[in-house]
């Protein structure tokens, strides 16, 4: 007897496969829901500060009866960039809308968004970004750093030898790069090849993540235009060594796991405040699409790294991120007011930051890749700041909001990345 002719829809699941049981899209879609909730509730907290700069200050103040009365600072006085944030989110939910009703809208969208660039448009772009970079900084090499702390940082890598490593818990790592500047005979120029090694990895670390040329060149680009990363990017006061060796960190992962530990720990060694990026770390090998047994080890070689760094605590007697101190739920909640004052002339990253988290989110639920992870960067960047003031004697510092330029660009990047989470999962169980 001949075999019963198969319909087209047994066809279709024979080429398909078997298809992926129906615990993993649960799985998927509620860590989806677990990381957008907090994230999407501190974005908010931190946006309430660019509408109305002076609100979390009142009403957290304990002066309110004094220098907070209403007839000295009217909590709701709109801020500068309010009305363009309220406007260009209101757009972006129209944009939304439209995309989701199916609209052409939705199509003219999808053909920006599948666009690729050859190699060769690849290379193009990224020598017109770091020649922007150049033009936009070099200038700025043969003049003397007016920061406040320039003194006291030259001064201290004047008086550094290798020697004293080890003997302290200070950024040695940054006075040896930074020496070494010096003995080039420009303090500023070690700092601006970083400057300019970050934009380059931004490329290559977001093509590796998404597996699109294009979503390199978009972070790339996000990257430059931030104001912070800009002003910052040739001061010696302020360098970008320590995320530079981040980013390095994260990106080995991916490519080589071994090695990845070293230029954590050198960051560590380039600023302290990476010591608070290590529980983000922690989830983005979890959530990588490496092989399982990289990825236990990967995890246990960061382990080791979270104990050695307690011990080195405990042994130099600090607490590393500052100066412990009783909390202060005022500096606590003024904190969250840190980014929208920091970040007041980086318009894209405050006026585009809520819709890019929305954003990350249906990506996140569409299983791509990492856009759950740049959520959990948005994150803990944004809480930093309140729990370094509220619970030790730091202050907020312009430089530190680097890392949130530098998310948002990779995460804006991964909105355009054809890498999704269940490839991912079938590649690294193999």
């Amino acid at each position: 007897m001949a075999d019963k002719k198969k319909s087209p829809d047994q066809e279709r699941k024979k080429e398909e496969g078997p298809r992926p049981a129906r615990t993993f899209s649960i799985r998927l879609h509620l860590l989806s829901w677990a990381v957008f909730i907090p994230t999407l509730v501190t974005v908010l907290i931190s946006l309430v500060a660019v509408v109305f700069p002076a609100l979390i200050a009142r009403t957290t103040s304990p002066f309110q009866s004094d220098v907070f009365s209403p007839n000295v600072v009217n909590p709701f006085q709109p801020g500068v960039l309010a009305a363009p944030l309220i406007i260009v989110n209101i757009i972006m939910l129209f944009i939304g809308i439209a995309y989701f009703k199916r609209s052409k809208c939705q199509t003219k969208i999808r053909k920006v968004a599948t666009f690729e660039a050859t190699k060769k448009q690849a290379l193009i772009g990224v020598v017109i970004i770091l020649a922007v970079f150049a033009a936009v900084t070099a200038g700025t090499l043969a003049k003397e750093e007016t920061w406040a702390d320039y003194t006291n940082v030259k001064h201290r890598v004047e008086t550094w030898n290798i020697s004293q490593f080890g003997k302290s818990f200070e950024p040695h790592f940054r006075y040896l790069l930074l020496s070494t500047s010096l003995g080039l005979g420009n303090i500023r120029a070690v700092p601006f090849v970083a400057s300019g090694a970050l934009l380059l990895l931004t490329y290559f670390f977001t093509k590796n993540i998404t597996g699109r040329r294009i979503a390199g060149l978009v972070s790339m680009a996000l990257l430059l235009q931030s104001d912070i990363f800009v002003s910052y990017s040739t001061t010696a006061s302020y360098d970008n060594f320590w995320i530079l060796l981040y980013l390095f960190a994260l990106y080995l992962i991916q490519k080589f796991w071994p090695p990845s530990p070293a230029p954590y720990l050198l960051s560590i060694f380039s600023k302290a405040l990476t010591i608070a990026f290590l529980p983000m770390t922690f989830y983005f090998i979890a959530r990588s699409n490496i092989p399982k047994k990289s990825k236990v080890y990967s995890l246990a070689s960061y382990g080791i790294i979270a104990v050695a760094i307690a011990a080195g605590a405990a042994a130099y007697n600090t607490g590393l991120a500052g100066k412990p101190s009783p909390f202060d739920s005022s500096e606590f909640w003024q904190g969250f007011a840190a980014m929208a004052m920091q970040m007041r002339f980086d318009y894209v990253v405050v006026l585009f930051l809520l819709p890019l988290t929305v954003m990350l989110f249906f990506a996140s639920r569409r299983g791509i890749l990492h856009a759950d992870t740049m959520m959990i960067f948005i994150l803990a960047i944004l809480l930093i700041s309140p729990f370094l003031t509220g619970f030790t004697t730091q202050t907020n510092q312009p430089y530190r909001f680097v890392s949130l330029s530098l998310f948002f660009a990779i995460g804006a990047g991964i909105l355009l990345s054809n890498k999704t989470r269940m490839q991912s999962e079938l590649s690294s169980s193999t």
